[in-house]
């Protein structure tokens, strides 16, 4: 049997189809845009990740049997947010990990919410690219597209999502958005209250 990783990174997409035995077989590249609509802002279209994945999947498997391959693994760029409304269409560009935007709220949450209590909730304390903190300026910023979220997920999790229908993520990435208790596992009711965000938004862990 054969399997397929994709690596999602912050300027292209990578995807390598090795054996069972771990003998690569293929690997091909995918460059995508990057946005900087002001100083300091970093931004991508959601839509450019998936196209150029497929693009690249039909060159990664042409002239191979595709029903040898039994799995696809992901793997990518961490912190960044994509928003989806209730359709399942992309609310705005994504902003990404490198994104410095949020030094007014990555602000407030260490001393107003205090670091002692986020790394009691978290295990880890507040950092401009975090998730949680690109959510905060997004409600304050963007009420109107806030008001629209109805899922909120990572940049290769929206990629495994558009291909297999699951809302889902993995403790490494969540563990890096602010919003996981690592401790117990589970998404931290503070921080959900925090942010004005509900579980049904969030990805399963």
């Amino acid at each position: 049997m054969n399997y397929i990783g994709i690596d999602l990174g912050t300027s292209a997409v990578k995807l390598l189809l090795m054996e069972g035995s771990g003998k690569i077989l293929k690997i091909v590249s995918r460059e995508y845009p990057i946005c900087f609509p002001k100083p300091g802002w970093s931004e991508q279209n959601p839509y450019d990740w998936f196209t150029q994945s497929m693009d690249g999947l039909k060159e990664l498997l042409d002239g191979t049997d595709r029903s040898l391959v039994a799995g696809i693994s992901f793997g990518g760029q961490m912190h960044g947010l994509v928003v989806l409304d209730e359709k399942d269409e992309v609310i705005r560009p994504a902003i990404l990990w490198n994104d410095g935007r949020t030094e007014k709220e990555t602000v407030y949450l260490n001393e107003v919410i205090g670091k002692d209590k986020l790394s009691e909730y978290t295990a880890n304390i507040a950092f401009a690219g975090f998730t949680a903190p690109k959510i905060l300026w997004l409600k304050e910023n963007e009420p109107e597209n806030f008001a629209r979220i109805s899922k909120i997920m990572l940049p290769k999790d929206y990629l495994a999502y558009k291909l297999s229908g699951v809302f889902c993520t993995d403790y490494s990435d969540a563990s890096g958005m602010l919003l996981m208790d690592v401790k117990n596992k589970r998404w931290s009711k503070e921080m959900m209250e925090v942010c004005g965000v509900t579980e049904q938004q969030l990805p399963t862990i």
